[in-house]
């Protein structure tokens, strides 16, 4: 984040032309960069390939922006999403750009609050904050919001959110792992696709269709590899760095970051077989699971590698729970690989469903692979479904003898210091 102060200069009009609000804009590009500096530039030892990700950072608000309305004067169109339940496969097959919208930082709370409960999910209130400030460029961007139906937060927040956006687009979203829960998920992916057509004017068909798998498993397998690498002790790479991947896969042109984690890939592979490390051998390891972390949610992750221990997966909607499985793209009629989508998306474990053991049995998994010696739970202030499932997964760990530390937090940093000692005791008993 070293380029804000130019980068303000270089994109202010492009900004002003988006409508945001530019002292308030100029103030979040301030903070981010100065806690980017403190947790990510501070570490040591990094892998030289996350320069690059150093640099998307740096301009996720500059140089991505312009590429993204580029695309849109060259008849591209931009579909914003706040959840991995929106399949990019079938938005890059309408000839659109998928991009995460912004959330993960407190923003404009007061006028939040006239809106929102201030009992409100962080993560949607984060959402309110960045539209109500007027201060990400994404969403302004956007020829397209979707709002899926996933928890009855986000179900009931869409409605206040409808008239602050010009094209919010609300899909819905099972709650049952059934039959019919995936007939309603395969109905409405279909009515998403014809949505995408007469955004855009083209016409999915199968082939375009199977590009657009092709290139999002292609995505995928590259942050496959990476979480592979982190299985190896020492760690090749901190936690951190792999969650920014992550984070930016969200942001980036697709082909663009695949290429850019399996080059990184090949940097760790090389430091594997040096038994070179970001830690020493034997720093004690743990897996965090629970609600996904946006960018610029870096505080447990921090706390966590500030505290001795490297975190060596997420079990994440940012982390393995949004990426871990391929879709088949070996179909060759439209139904069929629409189909696939279906198949590929509804193994999606996210704590909306009832029941869902997959999502234990997922956990335990990781802790396996990856070799961890505990399970931090994160989860948001008021984020209930992840919450109601955190005392359940804690005992069903401890059974098991796996450790495990239930944190609730949200964006502040009031609780830095509690959490901090908190974090500091739970690696000291999984020494």
């Amino acid at each position: 984040m070293e380029r804000e102060n130019s980068m303000s200069q270089d994109y202010r009009s492009m900004w002003e032309t988006l409508g945001l609000d530019l002292e308030a804009h100029d103030a979040l590009l301030g903070v981010l960069g100065d806690f980017y500096r403190d947790i990510y530039l501070s570490q040591k030892n990094r892998p030289e390939g996350m320069g690059y990700f150093d640099f998307v950072m740096s301009e996720v608000h500059g140089l991505r922006i312009r590429e993204l309305l580029d695309e849109k004067a060259a008849g591209r169109k931009i579909i914003g999403s706040y959840c991995v339940f929106v399949p990019e496969e079938i938005v890059l097959a309408g000839n659109a750009t998928l991009v995460g919208l912004c959330a993960g930082a407190d923003f404009a709370m007061e006028e939040v609050e006239k809106i929102l409960p201030r009992n409100t999910c962080a993560l949607i209130k984060s959402t309110f904050g960045f539209k109500l400030g007027r201060v990400c460029p994404y969403l302004e961007a956007a020829d397209m919001v979707v709002g899926e139906n996933t928890c009855d937060g986000k179900k009931k927040a869409y409605e206040s959110l409808g008239p602050l956006v010009s094209n919010l687009y609300i899909m819905d979203i099972p709650q049952v792992k059934s039959e019919k829960g995936k007939e309603l998920l395969r109905t409405e992916y279909f009515h998403f696709k014809d949505a995408v057509e007469a955004l855009t004017g083209v016409t999915i068909d199968a082939e375009r269709l199977r590009e657009g798998i092709h290139t999002v498993n292609a995505k995928r397998r590259a942050l496959h590899r990476l979480a592979g690498l982190r299985a190896a002790d020492p760690a090749p790479i901190s936690g951190l760095d792999a969650l920014l991947a992550n984070q930016v896969s969200f942001y980036d042109n697709p082909t663009r970051f695949t290429d850019a984690v399996n080059k990184i890939c090949d940097e760790l592979e090389k430091r594997i077989a040096a038994r070179q490390g970001v830690f020493s051998e034997k720093t004690p390891r743990v897996v965090i699971s629970g609600c996904p972390m946006a960018v610029p949610s870096w505080k447990i992750p921090s706390i966590v590698e500030t505290s001795g221990a490297v975190i060596v997966g997420e079990e994440s909607c940012v982390g393995e729970r949004g990426v871990r499985n391929l879709t088949d793209g070996s179909a060759q009629t439209l139904e069929a690989l629409m189909d696939a989508i279906v198949d590929r998306y509804f193994k999606v474990d996210c704590a909306i469903f009832t029941p869902n053991p997959d999502r234990l049995a997922h956990i335990e998994e990781m802790v396996r692979t990856y070799k961890a010696d505990g399970v931090i739970h994160y989860g948001l202030m008021f984020c209930q479904p992840y919450l109601m499932e955190a005392i359940p997964v804690e005992r069903a760990l401890e059974k098991k003898n796996i450790p495990c530390l239930r944190i609730d937090t949200d964006y502040g940093m009031e609780d830095v210091g509690q959490l901090k000692t908190r974090i500091e005791a739970f690696v000291e008993l999984i020494k």
